[in-house]
């Protein structure tokens, strides 16, 4: 009893120290923060405004579904399914090719699966198999693969398919190998647990009803390429890249020069100074345009599937353990883009390309670190890229971005330190850094 009580004593102390130090930063931050100064207003601004665009653009059509899906993964998947697959026993080959499969569908940002992972993760899948998912998912994205070999050459493209396939099974052996022993305490612990109960109805139904959850996330944050024709109200017209777009103003990267700005450059307009937008016409912008209509097919099957298949006891519970992720995720990821965007608002892409135009171990470290730590939202980085090589970012650096920047960013490093602990989010992230810049250094001197 005295040893559960000092444990208890030991969390809750733990708990009361992490709760001072955020207060703490917060004090010292309002304390300190010049804001007569005019950047840094400006990086408060940019700030809002990044963190305005996330909740309009991803917060209800990706984060949201995906805190529904890790619900349901607590929920109504069986933890004998979840260990026969990917446990620390289960075989491994399969295991990290169901990983890294599963992790592919979805086709989201990295804070998008997020929740999925924490899901997985707490039922009992392995930490290897979990780490392959976690970076497979927003890596191995075939829409952004075929466009970074179209628009940033077919060289780097094919490379950043075979390092993020790599990435997803190399990074997840590795994360099982380093953290074996705790590893083996929760095979241990997983094994002194009762039986689960015997599955409520038939895999196939469960299978039918994640497939319609799945599919209403994937097409409710279906991803625009981007790609318009901008006619300002003032006359004339410029290619270019919408990346960003709030209540009032759209920012975008020129693919050409335009009024005394050059291609590659960011600027930001008004909706009110736009007279016409026109995107181009893909297959990709059609399905983007009736995403809703599509995401709605399907959220109608899974309240069909749920309300035939699941019971009124099942259904609280999923909502009970959906809000749990929500707590626990949901703060720390608008926390994350708050902080990405104040600290990117002050760190020009000038300055950025000026560090990285060579294939030296620092000049390709340097990416890594930029791609880990900022958040892209998908196929973001690629135009960014694209601006950057203009500014002379070499193309060792470049491929170590495109590797390192889908997979991690501030507000995913902030989320995974409360689902895994700090040193395996700091291994984790580690291990994506220093791949991501070996692999950049090997593909720069190839390029030679």
């Amino acid at each position: 009893m005295s040893a559960f009580a000092a444990t208890t004593s030991n969390d809750g102390l733990s708990r009361e120290l992490k709760l001072f130090s955020w207060m703490a930063g917060v004090f010292l931050l309002a304390y300190f923060l010049p804001l007569s100064n005019p950047k840094v207003t400006a990086a408060i601004q940019e700030a809002f405004k990044l963190l305005q665009w996330y909740a309009r653009n991803h917060t209800l059509a990706c984060v949201v579904p995906a805190l529904f899906i890790a619900g349901a993964v607590i929920t109504f998947l069986s933890q004998a399914s979840v260990m026969r697959y990917l446990g620390p026993n289960a075989n491994k080959p399969l295991a990290y090719s169901v990983a890294s499969v599963s992790g592919g569908i979805l086709a989201v940002c990295s804070c998008s699966v997020l929740p999925v992972f924490a899901g997985i993760y707490r039922l009992g899948a392995g930490l290897g198999p979990a780490s392959a998912f976690l970076y497979s998912g927003p890596a191995i994205n075939i829409l952004a693969i075929f466009l970074t070999a179209r628009v940033l050459g077919f060289s780097i493209g094919l490379w950043r398919a075979i390092g993020a396939i790599a990435f997803a099974f190399i990074i997840g052996l590795l994360m099982a190998v380093i953290f074996r022993r705790e590893e083996r305490e929760r095979i241990e612990a997983q094994a002194v647990l009762p039986e689960p109960e015997a599955p409520k109805r038939p895999l196939w139904k469960t299978s039918i009803f994640f497939a319609c959850l799945v599919a209403f996330l994937v097409f409710s944050d279906w991803y625009n390429p981007g790609d318009v024709i901008v006619r300002p109200v003032a006359g004339g017209s410029f290619g270019a890249v919408s990346l960003q777009e709030t209540h009032d103003e759209v920012m975008f990267q020129l693919k050409e020069d335009w009024a005394g700005h050059r291609s590659g450059d960011k600027i930001t307009l008004a909706k009110r100074d736009l007279a016409r937008v026109e995107e181009a016409k893909t297959w990709v912008i059609a399905v983007h345009h009736a995403r809703w209509y599509l995401a709605g097919v399907m959220g109608l099957a899974v309240l069909l599937t749920t309300w035939r298949w699941m019971d009124r006891e099942e259904v609280g519970q999923w909502m009970h353990n959906t809000w749990d992720f929500a707590k626990l995720l949901v703060p720390l990821l608008f926390g994350g883009v708050f902080v990405v965007g104040f600290i990117g608002a002050l760190i020009p892409d000038a300055y950025v390309a000026s560090l990285v135009g060579d294939n030296s171990v620092k000049s390709n470290l340097v990416a890594s670190v930029i791609g880990a730590f900022w958040y892209f939202a998908t196929l973001t980085e690629i135009p960014i890229c694209e601006a950057l090589g203009k500014l002379g970012m070499a193309p060792g650096p470049m491929l170590a971005l495109l590797l390192a920047g889908p997979a991690v960013s501030l507000p995913n490093m902030l989320v995974l330190r409360s689902v895994m602990g700090t040193k395996k989010m700091l291994v984790f992230t580690g291990l994506v850094i220093v791949m991501a810049a070996i692999t950049g250094m090997v593909y720069g001197v190839w390029r030679t």
